[in-house]
């Protein structure tokens, strides 16, 4: 028999071809899950993220544009065969990475490159979003499987590990851990868990647990035929009840699934991993066999739940170029804003430094003024045709908790958008400057990206997506998240809907 011959180009351009599928089309399982959970949820806050999710979804997959402006750290799981034989001149590793490279370079459809080398100081974005991060098993057989996935690193950072005593409870760990992740995760998604092995391997034991399809409304319908399976039931029900809710929110869905791999541990030991999928939910599994690239099926866009979001009409319209402290003052948790005007952005990287600039008594740099202004929390995705930006959702506000009272004391900012809860630190800081803190959906990147009317980088244009940018933006919708007297949305919904829940407890299945 004639072994099996994988050659490079098909082996690259499969991996390439697959992150391009999986930046602008949702699992299917995952569509039909949320639709189901949109169908079923009684929050308003929460139906309305929702529709903003599925709504986002069925724009990228219409545009071929990324789901979400964080388009990953890739990670790939490989079985190759022992009777394969490989025509390169790359390594495995090599090859994955070539693939990244034109994955994440296409012209037609950019994605962000977020990987950093140096991780500890130098922190520089490699700009093709390599390296990718690979695990290989040999196994027997004559083709190679392959399992990739995009990680956003809202999701990645809330990633949870443990040495349990043998006799402790697993359910009574996730229950108390969960509630510490915030919603930065962005669900709804799936949780991960790896159970056992060595602490490296229960880790990865959890994140290629989210490798495989949303199933719990098919194993509630037959009955759990294993004790795995019955916990897995056990704890989606019981993350449900958290009422923690789309966004964090508050509402009846928080995760859509759970997910479990175990293996043989020593007996003195019970590790333990968690990992969150958020709502970019992004994988995608194929098999090479010799005969050329792999090809990944086209979903229809029939398959998806036929929901649009539209503004509340309710919403109130803020015009940015003419924004005061007074008027911030009189929003109130739980509004519902549409942004117009001028606003600046800025994260991580940029913080660092205005800090630094601060520390050194420099002044911000030249055409940098948050005077009476709002920061977005975004590093967006370069944009392509006509586009003034690509998709630009928010990123995890509460990285941004050790700069908050600095930039509202030294800067004039009154107002901020990102996603997710903040830090007591965050909110500190607001309460004492009477500023206001605002949500967009984490998820809806490219339908936030749409009411983006213009873009210009104005300073640290050596960051990439972490420059500061000003962006002109319509109708941009936000939710004030936390107010001027310090009312959250992110302690009260979720504290609201865990007791509604228990009023309802058919909702929980």
């Amino acid at each position: 028999m004639t072994p099996t011959t994988i050659r490079q180009d098909d082996f690259v351009q499969s991996i390439a071809d697959a992150l391009q599928h999986i930046s602008y089309f949702h699992p299917l399982d995952y569509i039909r899950a949320l639709g189901a959970a949109y169908e079923r949820e009684q929050s308003p806050a929460a139906k309305d993220a929702i529709a903003q999710i599925l709504t986002n979804s069925r724009m990228c997959a219409e545009g071929h544009r990324p789901i979400c402006q964080d388009t990953g750290i890739v990670v790939v799981f490989l079985k190759v065969g022992m009777d394969v034989r490989w025509d390169t001149k790359l390594s495995v590793q090599e090859m994955v990475d070539e693939g990244v490279r034109r994955a994440y370079l296409l012209p037609e459809n950019v994605l962000r490159a977020s990987i950093v080398s140096d991780p500890a100081f130098g922190r520089k974005n490699t700009r093709d979003n390599t390296p990718a991060v690979v695990h290989m098993e040999l196994v027997p057989g004559d083709t190679v499987e392959v399992k990739l996935a995009a990680k956003g690193g809202g999701s990645e950072n809330k990633a949870k590990f443990t040495m349990l005593d043998p006799s402790d409870s697993i359910v009574d760990w996730v229950m108390k851990t969960v509630p510490t992740m915030g919603a930065g995760w962005c669900p709804p998604g799936m949780l991960g868990i790896g159970i056992g092995g060595s602490a490296e391997k229960a880790m990865v034991l959890a994140k290629e647990s989210l490798m495989d399809a949303i199933d719990m409304t098919e194993l509630k319908a037959r009955g759990p035929k294993s004790r795995i399976e019955e916990l897995r039931i056990e704890l989606h029900d019981k993350v449900n009840a958290l009422g923690i809710g789309a966004q964090g929110l508050g509402g009846l869905a928080t995760v859509l699934d759970v997910k479990i791999l175990d293996y043989p541990t020593h007996a003195a030991s019970k590790p333990i991993a968690m990992i969150p999928n958020c709502a970019a939910t992004r994988h995608a599994h194929f098999t090479l066999d010799g005969r050329g690239v792999a090809r990944l099926p086209m979903p229809s866009l029939a398959d998806w739940p036929n929901v649009t979001w539209r503004p509340d009409v309710n919403a109130k319209r803020v015009d940015l170029d003419a924004l005061t402290p007074a008027e911030v003052a009189t929003w109130q948790a739980g509004d519902r804003l549409l942004l117009n005007g001028k606003l600046l952005t800025g994260r991580d990287a940029a913080h660092k430094r205005i800090a630094d600039l601060f520390a050194k008594g420099q002044p911000l740099p030249e055409g940098v003024d948050f005077t009476n202004r709002v920061i977005y929390y975004v590093g967006p995705v370069d944009p392509v045709r006509d586009e003034a930006v690509g998709p630009a959702g928010p990123t995890t506000a509460t990285r941004m908790d050790k700069f908050t009272e600095m930039m509202l004391a030294q800067t004039g900012l009154i107002a901020m958008v990102g996603k997710a809860e903040r830090g007591k630190a965050g909110l500190d800081a607001i309460r004492k400057h009477k500023a206001a803190y605002l949500m967009a959906v984490g998820g809806a990147a490219y339908l936030v990206s749409k009411a983006i009317r213009s873009a210009r980088v104005v300073a640290f244009g050596d960051l990439g997506m972490e420059a500061i940018y000003e962006f002109e933006v319509e109708e941009m919708p936000v939710t004030v998240a936390v107010d001027a007297a310090g009312h959250n949305v992110h302690e009260t919904g979720p504290r609201e809907w865990q007791d509604r829940i228990r009023e309802l407890p058919v909702l929980q299945t």
